[in-house]
Parts: C-alpha cells; sequence; structure tokens
C-alpha cells in the first residue's frame, strides 16, 4: 500500500520527464490509431521499441491532460489493487480525462479497474511488454472493450525518416545491420542491445515465470538468435541443452515469443495438429540484435535478411507461415483463411540458387492457385514467368517500400 502523495509525486516527475524528453521520429502508427472513445487502446511490444515515446507523441498530439503513469517505477513496486482508490481520487481533484498507463499489467486486478474508468467515460490508454499478460486478462475482463495494436521497433520508413536517408541498396543495407531499436539508431552503442537481450531473459522472463534455470534459459536464446531462419523443434533443443522435458522447452518457447523477442513461424497446413507438430522456423525481432549478439561467425548475409524480410510481412500480417512440399517457399501469408502473398527470400540471386528459388515459389503459386508471387532480393530486378505464373524479382528497399 501506498501514499496517495507518493503516487501523485511519482505522476508529476513521470510527466515532467516525459514531456522535456526529445519526442523522437514520429511513428508510423499514429496514423492509424484509432478513436479511444469507450474503448481501452492496448499498445503492446518489446521493451525499447518506443512505447513511451509514442505516448510522448500522443500527449502531444492532442491528449495534453492525459495522466500519465509508467507503473515499472521502482517507487511503484508496492502498488496494489488497493492503491487504484488513491489514484482515483489523483485523477478527479486534477480533472484528468484520458489516462495513460505504462506496463500495468504488473500491477495485479488491473483490468477491473480500467473497466471501471471506462464505464466512468474516461479515455484509457495502455501499453505493454508481454503480449500474452495483456492479452488474458483483456480477454476476460475487457471482452468488447479494447483494441489491440502492436508497436515495433523502426519499420524501413521510420528508418529511413530518423536517418534522413534514401530509398536505396546502400542504405538499406545499413538497417540490416543497425535494425531498428530507436536508441541504438541513435548511438549504436552494442551494450545497449546486450542490456536488452540480458533484461528481457531476466526481467521478464527468469522474474516473471519462476524460470530457475536461468543459464539454460540464456544459452537457448543465444543459440536461437545465432540461427535465425532455421527449423527448430522442442525435441533438438532439448537433447542440445540436457534437459529432461520437452515441455520445458516448450514452455521457454512461448515466454520467448510473449516477450517479442523471438517468433515462430508454423509450416503452412490445412491441419492444425500438423501445423503444432512440424518444424517451425525461429525469428528475432531485430536484426542489429542478431548482428550484435549472435554467436555465428559467419558471413552468410541470407539468415539476416531473411530476417529482416520477416519482419517487415510481421508488422503487416498476423498469420505467417512457411511452405515446404516438394520445394520450399519462406513466406506464406494468410488474410482471413485465405493466401494472400508468397514470398521468396533470396540475398543475391545466382545461376547455382535460381532453379531453387524459383521452383519454390511457383510450387507454392501453384499450390494456392496464386498468379503472381515474389522474390525479394538485396539489389536485383527481373521477372520469370512459368505456366502462366509470374516471379517478381525485387530489390528489398522498392518492396519495403510498397508497404509505406
Amino acid at each position: 500500500m501506498l501514499l496517495k502523495t507518493t503516487i501523485d509525486d511519482v505522476a508529476r516527475t513521470q510527466i515532467g520527464n516525459l514531456t522535456s524528453h526529445f519526442q523522437g521520429t514520429e511513428r508510423d502508427i499514429l496514423k492509424h490509431l484509432p478513436n479511444v472513445d469507450g474503448f481501452a487502446l492496448v499498445i503492446s511490444g518489446i521493451r525499447r521499441c518506443g512505447k513511451s515515446t509514442l505516448l510522448q507523441q500522443l500527449l502531444y498530439s492532442g491528449f495534453r491532460d492525459a495522466l500519465y503513469i509508467n507503473f515499472e517505477d521502482p517507487r511503484l513496486f508496492e502498488f496494489e489493487m488497493n492503491d487504484f482508490s488513491r489514484l482515483d481520487q489523483i485523477i478527479e481533484e486534477q480533472n484528468h480525462n484520458v489516462l495513460f498507463f505504462d506496463e500495468l499489467q504488473v500491477v495485479a486486478g488491473w483490468e477491473r479497474y480500467v473497466r471501471q474508468k471506462l464505464e466512468a467515460g474516461k479515455k484509457v490508454v495502455i501499453t505493454g511488454s508481454n503480449a500474452t499478460m495483456l492479452s488474458k486478462e483483456l480477454g476476460t475482463k475487457l471482452t468488447g472493450r479494447h483494441i489491440k495494436r502492436e508497436l515495433f521497433p523502426f519499420s524501413w520508413n521510420e528508418f529511413k525518416v530518423f536517418n534522413n536517408a534514401a530509398s536505396d541498396a546502400e542504405h538499406l543495407a545499413e538497417y540490416l545491420k543497425v535494425g531498428g531499436f530507436p536508441e541504438y539508431v541513435r548511438q549504436q552503442n552494442d551494450d545497449i542491445l546486450h542490456q536488452l537481450f540480458e533484461d528481457i531473459l531476466a526481467r521478464d522472463i527468469a522474474v516473471r515465470y519462476g524460470v530457475r534455470d536461468v543459464k539454460t534459459l540464456q544459452r537457448m536464446a543465444l543459440h536461437l538468435i545465432s540461427n535465425t531462419g532455421r527449423l527448430v523443434t522442442g525435441n533438438k533443443i532439448k537433447t542440445l541443452f540436457g534437459v529432461s522435458s520437452t515441455t520445458t522447452i516448450m514452455e521457454y518457447f512461448s515466454h520467448l515469443e510473449q516477450t517479442y523477442l523471438f517468433s515462430f513461424i508454423p509450416k503452412f497446413s490445412y491441419s492444425s495438429r500438423k501445423q503444432l507438430i512440424n518444424p517451425r522456423k525461429v525469428y528475432a525481432i531485430d536484426t542489429g540484435l542478431i548482428n550484435t549478439t549472435s554467436k555465428s561467425f559467419t558471413n552468410d548475409f541470407g539468415p539476416v535478411f531473411e530476417n529482416l524480410v520477416f519482419l517487415n510481412l510481421r508488422r503487416h500480417h498476423e498469420q505467417i507461415f512457411y511452405f515446404k512440399e516438394k520445394n520450399e517457399c519462406d513466406f506464406i501469408t494468410i488474410d482471413k483463411g485465405i493466401a494472400k502473398d508468397v514470398v521468396q527470400v533470396c540475398y543475391e540471386l545466382t545461376p547455382d540458387n535460381l532453379d531453387r528459388e524459383l521452383n519454390g515459389l511457383f510450387e507454392a503459386l501453384n499450390f494456392f492457385s496464386l498468379k503472381e508471387g515474389t522474390i525479394v532480393t538485396m539489389n536485383q530486378s527481373d521477372q520469370f514467368e512459368r505456366d502462366g505464373c509470374i516471379a517478381n524479382v525485387v530489390p528489398c528497399h522498392t518492396y519495403f517500400d510498397t508497404y509505406d
């Protein structure tokens, strides 16, 4: 339990710090955020991707009377359900109609309080770094009263704006190297990403979920980030790290995905059961994080490049699969049960790999009865046709620009 004066002091200090800092590059998501009247707007994303800065930008875009509280402030560690009544007094005394709550999911029972505020006519914006912890409570207590959006590290467009860069292969290569975490893009100090990686494993996973074998968790995370774009299974990882139970490994996978550090995409199948049992491909949240953290010493840019294309698709599509029958295609996006995009990724097409890349793409196009697909390269343009289907070869920066 906390004193009302403590909560008020924290809120005043935080809003002062927030509004005194650089607002940063305007995030693309601002253009697409819905009106929050009657709904809680929930924005989730990995740590340090810019959620607090986004709230700052929202403040300046029309919500200057908002109350802002980051519940991960050490002074609020003892905040509990009873303290919401003291927060209510502050809200009414200062006549706040808009409430910005950062990392609110750390307070037990928060969803009941938010529903109460919505019923009182308040606008509520919530941010958090754990997708599932937010979703669980939202689904049970705020059904029909919330709108969810995800924030990621800088997109290609945001990276260009931040650096005042042209859309070309040279700057795309820099984006591939640096990634999109705003503070790292600004300073390019590797310690920023090393610390982020450790904080997620230690604070967001080990502490929150009571993981005792932190060393194995760390080793497994390093293995995954060093093997982006490759197939993984619980059994293989269990054997590799000497863990007794596949269930434990799958729990680790779930925690890593819930904190946005990794994504595990399934092989496409019309059978849900086969999707569960087939190996999955692993991708990291950011290519800069891969380049600074990976233990791989190869100069092969292919896997990191594939990861970059995945991240662009992930920003725009919820359902992404890889395709593998006789041949393999890297990405299939699905919208309302219908295949939309068939995408093959190849850093550089050569006589040695051309047939393999085309065979995978055309087989996927035929499987889904589609006429056109895309091969994303670093800086090549071409077009191939087979049996009435077209493969468009495009430079990555041009492909990304079509999403902006």
